[in-house]
């Protein structure tokens, strides 16, 4: 129980990172969309290049952090988990809640149909997620996150033996 608790966490850790993000505008956030409306959004002068690049590492970097640090400090120093299957399966389901909700909410449903994403001259370029982004991201959440979580659970086994 604690695990899909867990996960909702970091789902909503997600949204307010999202929010957060788009506080001042969607331009904000303009590197996670296609580079059609990054390219649109320096044209109008809404943003540079290098805001971009900047805030493209600063929320990879601190995103990254947080969806590293959390879960292994829930499985590992919250639930107890020792062994590789153990952190695996709990990190997975950690994971796989925050990309299912990314998914569905963040993507589909705020992105998709709600006026917060938009970029102020770029309405002619929506949907900002391509049949292609959302299949790549599917992939992701589906196939990538439990493979990173049995390298992650892998790692921990070793260490904690």
């Amino acid at each position: 129980m604690n695990v899909l608790i867990e996960g909702c966490i970091l789902a909503i850790l997600l949204y307010v990172f999202c929010a957060f993000g788009i506080r001042k505008g969607a331009v904000g956030l303009v590197h996670l969309y296609e580079k059609n409306v990054q390219d649109r959004a320096v044209e109008l002068g809404l943003i540079t290049e290098e805001k971009i690049k900047r805030n493209a590492v600063m929320f990879k970097s601190t995103g990254m952090l947080l969806y590293l640090i959390y879960p292994l400090i829930c499985v590992y120093a919250v639930n107890g988990a020792r062994g590789f299957v153990s952190g695996f399966w709990q990190i997975a389901v950690i994971w796989l809640i925050m990309g299912v909700f990314d998914r569905i909410v963040i993507d589909g449903i705020w992105v998709g149909h709600t006026k917060a994403w938009i970029i102020p001259g770029t309405e002619d370029l929506r949907p900002y997620i391509s049949l292609r982004a959302h299949i790549k991201k599917w992939i992701m959440t589906l196939v990538i996150y439990p493979a990173a979580a049995a390298i992650l659970a892998g790692i921990m086994a070793l260490i904690l033996q």
